[in-house]
């Protein structure tokens, strides 16, 4: 079994991550990590932390010498802006005085990271957080539900695609196919369109679209605004089979729902043509089954890859509705907690757009719910037992095919 966490604040010394399951002999590296980091920062939309988020990284265990080893992996990174936060995040109790000055670079926004933030950002965890755990300061809500530690699920997603790849060659992407109003022409993902995605400053495979979201990005910018839009994850080559009908927390599509609703920011996940099955008939809302030289086949892949909680074969589906930041340039009206009064919200530095990164971490996601299925289902404790365990199961499938089915 797969079992996976993050730790740390946004502005925190650093992000931990570490997952726990991964067979041995997965090969992996701190330049693929770190080049996994670099797919998240990028993007058209992103604000200027960007630019000096570096996120510096390493294994502090469970792998040498480029493999795993079994044992449960860590991964840490660094904040490239801890000395300029020592004093305000320091685990360790800070004189008062310390948190009055300024860091010395004459900069009214130095001393102001020290106040006590009061204002709650409305669509931000910050009301509800400090209600729940009895906070008076706002900053020990945001720091850790900030979107920065999604930068730790893509560290992990790293780990998880490659274990995918190596097993069973899974393949996995993530695309726009939205901003605001603006929505991609209906297609096929392809494995061949990963080139084009990879190339577009907004993760779209289609050149034309792609300057209309530009354009749409751009208009919120000049308007002091932000935007949302949807995100498409696709993985092919997964076996048919993971997930189960049996047991509900074991259904693929639930556990796939749960960790890409887990992204801050996403308020809707579909499978497949989900929503807009709703609207249709049965005669028309269901991929029909065709037999074929290499068993069955599917004209359409309406089902998003998941019949009744299981992979059907098919390439799997996600969509993400991802919601425009809250933290908008002009402020959104709140209450300020300290006293009582109607006030401007806090506004942290932010992002026009969350949309672009959204499709990374997207993958990521899905990476580590396919990687947690293939462990559980079919599982060993080295990466050749286990591809060797996925090579026997695809193989009595197809023995099963070629005897009883069509005798």
């Amino acid at each position: 079994m797969i079992r996976w966490s993050t730790a740390g604040e946004s502005h925190g010394r650093g992000l931990i991550a570490v997952i726990e399951g991964i067979p041995a002999g997965v090969e992996l590296s701190t330049s693929g990590l770190e080049a996994e980091l670099r797919r998240r920062r990028g993007g058209y939309g992103r604000g200027t932390r960007q630019s000096f988020e570096q996120d510096r990284c390493a294994f502090i265990s469970g792998v040498r010498h480029g493999k795993t080893l079994g044992s449960p992996i860590a991964i840490e990174i660094h904040n490239s802006e801890w000395l300029r936060w020592d004093s305000v995040m320091n685990p360790d109790v800070v004189d008062p005085d310390e948190l009055r000055r300024s860091d010395g670079h004459g900069d009214d926004r130095e001393l102001a990271r020290n106040r006590r933030l009061t204002r709650p950002r409305p669509g931000h965890a910050d009301l509800p957080g400090v209600l729940k755990y009895g906070f008076y300061d706002v900053r020990n809500v945001l720091e850790r539900a900030s979107a920065r530690e999604t930068a730790a699920r893509v560290a992990l997603g790293y780990v998880a695609k490659e274990l995918l790849r190596h097993v069973a060659g899974i393949v996995i992407a993530g695309h726009v196919v939205q901003v605001g109003d603006q929505r991609a022409p209906a297609q096929i993902l392809d494995i061949g369109d990963i080139e084009n995605i990879e190339n577009s400053p907004v993760r779209c495979a289609n050149a034309r679209t792609e300057q209309l979201f530009i354009d749409v990005i751009d208009t919120a910018r000049r308007l002091g605004d932000t935007v949302g839009g949807v995100v498409e994850v696709v993985a092919w080559n997964v076996p048919v089979g993971l997930g189960t009908y049996t047991v509900w927390h074991e259904r693929l599509d639930a556990q796939l729902s749960a960790a890409l609703m887990s992204i801050p920011a996403v308020k809707g996940v579909e499978i497949g043509d989900g929503f807009a099955s709703a609207g249709r008939f049965g005669s028309v809302a269901h991929d029909e089954i065709f037999a074929d030289p290499s068993g069955f086949s599917r004209s359409t892949n309406r089902a998003g890859g998941i019949e009744g909680g299981m992979s059907n074969g098919e390439p799997i589906v996600a969509r993400m509705a991802v919601k425009p930041i809250p933290t908008v340039p002009h402020a959104l009206r709140t209450i300020d907690l300290a006293s009582g009064q109607g006030a401007a919200a806090i506004h942290q530095r932010s992002d026009v757009s969350a949309v672009v990164p959204a499709a990374v971490i997207g993958e990521a996601m899905m990476a580590l719910t396919l990687a947690g299925q293939v462990v559980q289902h079919i599982g060993a404790n080295t990466v050749g037992d286990l591809a060797n365990n996925i090579a026997a199961y695809q193989q009595r499938i197809a023995d099963q095919l070629d005897g009883e089915f069509f005798q």
